[in-house]
Protein backbone atom coordinates (compact mmCIF):
# COMPACT_ATOMS: atom_id res chain seq x y z
CA UNK A 1 0.00 0.00 0.00
CA UNK A 2 3.14 2.06 1.03
CA UNK A 3 4.38 1.57 -2.85
CA UNK A 4 1.20 2.84 -4.19
CA UNK A 5 1.54 6.39 -2.68
CA UNK A 6 5.21 6.58 -2.96
CA UNK A 7 4.58 5.70 -6.91
CA UNK A 8 1.83 8.39 -6.80
CA UNK A 9 3.70 10.84 -5.60
CA UNK A 10 6.51 10.23 -7.61
CA UNK A 11 4.33 10.88 -10.70
CA UNK A 12 2.69 14.15 -9.35
CA UNK A 13 6.45 15.50 -8.89
CA UNK A 14 7.21 14.45 -12.47
CA UNK A 15 4.10 15.98 -14.07
CA UNK A 16 4.84 19.15 -11.90
CA UNK A 17 8.79 19.80 -13.11
CA UNK A 18 7.40 18.55 -16.64
CA UNK A 19 5.35 21.33 -16.47
CA UNK A 20 7.84 23.71 -14.95
CA UNK A 21 10.18 22.71 -17.74
CA UNK A 22 7.97 22.75 -20.64
CA UNK A 23 6.96 26.60 -19.28
CA UNK A 24 10.25 27.62 -19.67
CA UNK A 25 11.32 26.32 -23.23
CA UNK A 26 7.78 28.38 -24.25
CA UNK A 27 8.68 31.49 -22.22
CA UNK A 28 12.11 31.69 -24.39
CA UNK A 29 12.20 33.57 -27.72
CA UNK A 30 12.38 31.07 -31.03
CA UNK A 31 15.92 31.48 -32.86
CA UNK A 32 16.48 29.88 -36.05
CA UNK A 33 18.51 30.87 -39.02
CA UNK A 34 16.69 32.58 -42.33
CA UNK A 35 16.05 31.08 -45.19
CA UNK A 36 19.01 31.81 -47.85
CA UNK A 37 16.05 33.86 -49.51
CA UNK A 38 15.93 36.38 -46.94
CA UNK A 39 18.05 39.05 -47.09
CA UNK A 40 18.37 40.98 -43.59
CA UNK A 41 18.30 44.67 -43.15
CA UNK A 42 21.60 44.85 -41.50
CA UNK A 43 23.28 42.87 -44.54
CA UNK A 44 22.65 45.63 -46.31
CA UNK A 45 23.24 49.58 -46.35
CA UNK A 46 20.56 51.85 -47.47
CA UNK A 47 21.90 54.73 -49.32
CA UNK A 48 21.64 58.00 -47.97
CA UNK A 49 20.76 60.87 -50.31
CA UNK A 50 22.44 63.81 -49.68
CA UNK A 51 20.22 66.85 -51.23
CA UNK A 52 22.62 69.50 -52.57
CA UNK A 53 22.17 73.18 -51.05
CA UNK A 54 20.07 75.15 -53.61
CA UNK A 55 22.55 78.21 -53.08
CA UNK A 56 25.34 76.10 -54.96
CA UNK A 57 23.21 74.90 -58.09
CA UNK A 58 23.42 76.87 -60.52
CA UNK A 59 20.90 76.22 -63.82
CA UNK A 60 21.35 78.32 -66.85
CA UNK A 61 18.71 76.87 -68.62
CA UNK A 62 16.26 78.58 -66.15
CA UNK A 63 18.03 81.98 -65.49
CA UNK A 64 15.31 84.69 -65.99
CA UNK A 65 17.39 87.41 -64.86
CA UNK A 66 19.88 89.79 -67.23
CA UNK A 67 22.89 88.46 -67.68
CA UNK A 68 25.91 90.83 -66.41
CA UNK A 69 29.00 91.06 -65.39
CA UNK A 70 32.08 93.64 -64.56
CA UNK A 71 29.06 95.73 -64.82
CA UNK A 72 28.27 94.78 -68.18
CA UNK A 73 24.79 93.94 -69.41
CA UNK A 74 25.76 91.35 -71.97
CA UNK A 75 22.78 91.13 -74.62
CA UNK A 76 22.92 88.85 -77.64
CA UNK A 77 24.79 90.19 -81.21
CA UNK A 78 26.09 93.38 -78.91
CA UNK A 79 30.32 93.01 -78.59
CA UNK A 80 30.70 96.52 -77.74
CA UNK A 81 32.50 95.74 -74.13
CA UNK A 82 34.92 93.86 -76.21
CA UNK A 83 38.06 96.37 -75.82
CA UNK A 84 37.25 96.62 -72.22
CA UNK A 85 37.53 92.80 -71.29
CA UNK A 86 39.63 92.33 -74.30
CA UNK A 87 42.83 93.87 -73.00
CA UNK A 88 42.49 93.21 -68.78
CA UNK A 89 42.44 89.30 -70.63
CA UNK A 90 45.77 90.17 -71.84
CA UNK A 91 44.68 90.10 -76.09
CA UNK A 92 46.77 92.35 -78.00
CA UNK A 93 44.78 95.23 -79.63
CA UNK A 94 44.98 93.95 -83.23
CA UNK A 95 43.95 90.62 -82.45
CA UNK A 96 40.40 92.28 -81.24
CA UNK A 97 39.26 92.47 -85.10
CA UNK A 98 39.13 88.66 -85.28
CA UNK A 99 38.58 87.89 -81.47
CA UNK A 100 35.27 90.16 -82.07
CA UNK A 101 34.35 87.69 -84.70
CA UNK A 102 34.74 84.52 -83.29
CA UNK A 103 32.62 85.43 -80.13
CA UNK A 104 30.09 86.43 -82.25
CA UNK A 105 29.75 82.96 -83.90
CA UNK A 106 30.51 80.86 -80.79
CA UNK A 107 28.32 82.43 -78.57
CA UNK A 108 26.38 85.86 -79.38
CA UNK A 109 28.55 87.35 -77.03
CA UNK A 110 26.42 85.69 -73.92
CA UNK A 111 28.94 84.54 -71.04
CA UNK A 112 26.39 81.95 -70.02
CA UNK A 113 25.80 79.51 -72.95
CA UNK A 114 27.18 75.68 -73.35
CA UNK A 115 26.98 74.13 -76.28
CA UNK A 116 23.67 74.32 -77.64
CA UNK A 117 21.76 76.79 -75.73
CA UNK A 118 19.54 78.60 -77.57
CA UNK A 119 19.00 82.74 -76.10
CA UNK A 120 16.60 85.31 -76.28
CA UNK A 121 17.67 89.13 -77.42
CA UNK A 122 19.01 89.48 -73.72
CA UNK A 123 21.19 86.42 -73.63
CA UNK A 124 18.73 84.56 -71.32
CA UNK A 125 19.16 81.04 -72.25
CA UNK A 126 15.15 79.71 -73.47
CA UNK A 127 15.96 76.22 -74.65
CA UNK A 128 18.37 73.61 -75.26
CA UNK A 129 18.39 72.73 -79.11
CA UNK A 130 21.53 69.91 -79.04
CA UNK A 131 23.20 67.76 -76.28
CA UNK A 132 26.24 66.63 -78.13
CA UNK A 133 28.55 69.68 -77.20
CA UNK A 134 27.61 70.76 -73.40
CA UNK A 135 31.26 71.05 -72.56
CA UNK A 136 31.51 73.70 -74.52
CA UNK A 137 31.49 77.32 -72.52
CA UNK A 138 31.06 80.66 -72.75
CA UNK A 139 32.05 83.38 -74.88
CA UNK A 140 34.31 81.49 -77.01
CA UNK A 141 33.23 78.00 -76.23
CA UNK A 142 35.86 76.81 -74.70
CA UNK A 143 35.96 72.70 -75.07
CA UNK A 144 36.08 70.44 -72.18
CA UNK A 145 39.38 68.73 -73.60
CA UNK A 146 40.98 72.47 -73.08
CA UNK A 147 40.08 72.60 -68.83
CA UNK A 148 39.20 68.60 -67.72
CA UNK A 149 42.15 66.97 -66.98
CA UNK A 150 40.02 63.64 -66.96
CA UNK A 151 39.83 64.15 -70.55
CA UNK A 152 43.10 65.28 -71.16
CA UNK A 153 45.87 65.38 -68.94
CA UNK A 154 47.57 68.35 -70.90
CA UNK A 155 44.30 70.35 -70.62
CA UNK A 156 46.20 73.91 -71.05
CA UNK A 157 43.31 75.81 -69.27
CA UNK A 158 43.67 74.13 -66.07
CA UNK A 159 47.61 73.62 -65.97
CA UNK A 160 48.01 77.19 -66.66
CA UNK A 161 45.41 79.36 -64.71
CA UNK A 162 44.23 76.33 -62.91
CA UNK A 163 40.58 76.79 -63.93
CA UNK A 164 39.30 72.86 -64.34
CA UNK A 165 35.93 72.75 -64.44
CA UNK A 166 33.07 74.42 -66.38
CA UNK A 167 31.62 76.81 -64.04
CA UNK A 168 34.38 79.83 -63.98
CA UNK A 169 34.41 79.81 -67.61
CA UNK A 170 30.88 81.42 -67.33
CA UNK A 171 32.30 84.05 -66.06
CA UNK A 172 33.35 86.53 -69.42
CA UNK A 173 36.99 87.49 -68.33
CA UNK A 174 38.25 84.09 -67.41
CA UNK A 175 37.00 82.53 -70.68
CA UNK A 176 38.79 85.53 -72.63
CA UNK A 177 41.69 84.44 -70.56
CA UNK A 178 41.64 80.99 -71.12
CA UNK A 179 41.15 81.92 -75.01
CA UNK A 180 44.28 83.55 -74.82
CA UNK A 181 46.27 80.78 -73.47
CA UNK A 182 44.86 78.41 -76.50
CA UNK A 183 45.43 81.12 -79.06
CA UNK A 184 49.20 81.78 -77.54
CA UNK A 185 49.50 77.77 -78.36
CA UNK A 186 47.97 77.30 -81.40
CA UNK A 187 47.07 80.79 -82.81
CA UNK A 188 42.97 80.34 -84.18
CA UNK A 189 43.46 76.46 -84.89
CA UNK A 190 41.19 75.79 -81.61
CA UNK A 191 37.99 78.08 -83.27
CA UNK A 192 39.19 76.87 -87.24
CA UNK A 193 37.29 73.50 -88.42
CA UNK A 194 39.60 74.01 -91.65
CA UNK A 195 42.60 72.54 -88.93
CA UNK A 196 40.99 69.93 -87.53
CA UNK A 197 41.25 67.10 -90.49
CA UNK A 198 39.01 65.85 -92.84
CA UNK A 199 36.00 64.85 -90.53
CA UNK A 200 35.10 68.67 -89.83
CA UNK A 201 35.75 69.42 -93.87
CA UNK A 202 32.05 70.24 -94.00
CA UNK A 203 32.50 73.04 -91.40
CA UNK A 204 35.41 74.59 -92.68
CA UNK A 205 34.56 77.96 -93.82
CA UNK A 206 38.06 79.80 -94.53
CA UNK A 207 41.44 78.95 -95.44
CA UNK A 208 44.14 77.79 -93.07
CA UNK A 209 46.31 81.18 -94.16
CA UNK A 210 43.44 83.13 -92.42
CA UNK A 211 43.51 81.81 -88.94
CA UNK A 212 46.95 82.55 -88.36
CA UNK A 213 47.81 84.94 -85.81
CA UNK A 214 48.44 88.56 -87.19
Amino acid sequence: MIDKYVAAIALVITNVLGLTALSKIENQPTVSEPPSSIVLLQDYQIPVQVKQPTSSVVDHTKNKNLVQHYGITFRHGDVSWLPQLAAQAGWPKETWPKLEEIILRESGGCPNRRGGDAVNKNCVITRVTEWNHRSDTGLMQINGINYNLERNKWAAVCLQLNICSQEPLFDPLNNLKAGKVLYDLSGWDPWDPCAWGEEWKHRCNSTKKNNKKP
